[in-house]
Parts: C-alpha cells; sequence; structure tokens
C-alpha cells in the first residue's frame, strides 16, 4: 500500500515558513502556569526567541514581531496604549467566549485566536496564519501609503500646471510640457519643480505680490 505522493514543489515554500517562525521574536503575556508552559515550550521548541511576561509590562521588548496575549480579563486600553506605534502580529488567547474577551479580540485586531487549555497541536497554525495575515496587512498599507503619496504629487503637478497655464497664457498641455522639460534639466522630479512653483507663488501672495506673466 503506497501513501499519497508528495508534492515536492512546495517543500521551498514550507521551508520558508519555518524559517520564517525561527526568526520570530515572540513575547507571551501570560499569568505563569500550565498553559503558559505548554506554550512557551512549543514555541522554543521551533526555534522562536521567547519572552514570557505578567502582568502587562510598561514597554514592549526590543524588536518583539508577535504577541500571544490572555484576553480574558484585559483591560480595554491596556494592551493598545502598549503597543503605541508598534505593529505585532497578535494571537489571542481565551477561555470563554464572553463579552469582554470577543471585544478585546475585535479592538486588538488580532490575527489570531487559541483557545485554553492550551494544547500543542493548533498552536503552530494560528502562529503561521497570523504571522502571514500581518504581512498581508502590512504590504496592504504600504501600497496605500504608496497610491495617497502618488494621489497628493499628481494633485500637486496639477495646480501648478495650471498655474503656469495662467501665468504665460498657454494650454495646460504645453504648460505640462515646461515643467516636465524643467525638471529634467534640473535632473529633479515633476513634483519638486511642482512644488517649487507653487511655495514662490503662495511666499508673493503672503507680500502682497504676484509672480509677473511673461
Amino acid at each position: 500500500m503506497t501513501g499519497a505522493p508528495v508534492d515536492r514543489s512546495r517543500r521551498p515554500a514550507a521551508r520558508r515558513l519555518l524559517d520564517d517562525l525561527r526568526q520570530a521574536r515572540v513575547l507571551v503575556l501570560h499569568p505563569h502556569d500550565e498553559d503558559r508552559a505548554v506554550l512557551t515550550e512549543h514555541l522554543k521548541r521551533l526555534g522562536c526567541a521567547v519572552t514570557a511576561l505578567w502582568p502587562l509590562p510598561a514597554a514592549l521588548p526590543p524588536e518583539t514581531d508577535t504577541i500571544f496575549v490572555q484576553v480574558d480579563d484585559l483591560p480595554g486600553e491596556a494592551l493598545p496604549a502598549l503597543l503605541q506605534d508598534r505593529t505585532p502580529a497578535i494571537i489571542a488567547i481565551m477561555t470563554y467566549e464572553t463579552p469582554t474577551a470577543l471585544q478585546a479580540i475585535t479592538d486588538l485586531n488580532a490575527h489570531g485566536v487559541i483557545s485554553k487549555p492550551l494544547r500543542p497541536f493548533g498552536i503552530l497554525a494560528q502562529f503561521v496564519l497570523a504571522r502571514y495575515r500581518r504581512g498581508y496587512e502590512g504590504r496592504l498599507t504600504g501600497k496605500i501609503q504608496k497610491l495617497e503619496e502618488t494621489m497628493k504629487s499628481r494633485r500637486l503637478v496639477d495646480r501648478a500646471v495650471k498655474l503656469m497655464a495662467e501665468l504665460r497664457g498657454i494650454p495646460d498641455d504645453e504648460a505640462y510640457r515646461l515643467l516636465r522639460d524643467q525638471a529634467t534639466a534640473r535632473r529633479t522630479s515633476l513634483t519638486s519643480i511642482a512644488e517649487g512653483l507653487l511655495a514662490a507663488e503662495a511666499t508673493l501672495r503672503s507680500i502682497g505680490l504676484t509672480i509677473a506673466e511673461k
């Protein structure tokens, strides 16, 4: 009797997942009991660097990128205040599905959930899922920021084109070409040229002057 065929093409991806977990810097926020011992020992067997603390510390340990946190009776603003501008993957640990615990999961935007009593089975799956979700959120946030910057630059250029067209009495497309040619000649971005023109116009207006038309 033969087993199911092994898809060898997926082995490199699986290896990368495990390598990523071994590089994780994990913080376990949980009272010192058997559940915490099960969790921390399993994480250490995976090769992670693990720090376990309770109660919540005044500040997160440096380089923490994943947090397992017990949410039962967790003060509502305690962990969000501790996180500040940090964005680790968060796995919530809960005993009962109480309204308080469910609200804490929502408030923390938890990337994974495990229930007590803790057992090794299931921890790895939630660990992988949480880190993947956090990475996806980070990539999505980066794309959104880049799009916002692009739109901001486009609005600046559009304003500068309108100003140049008004000053020179020329069509918008010709004004755009003038600004683009200046950017090329100065080896700078079109956005920088647009910002310079708009800043000069704003400065002159602030003292009651305008840029002379040509």
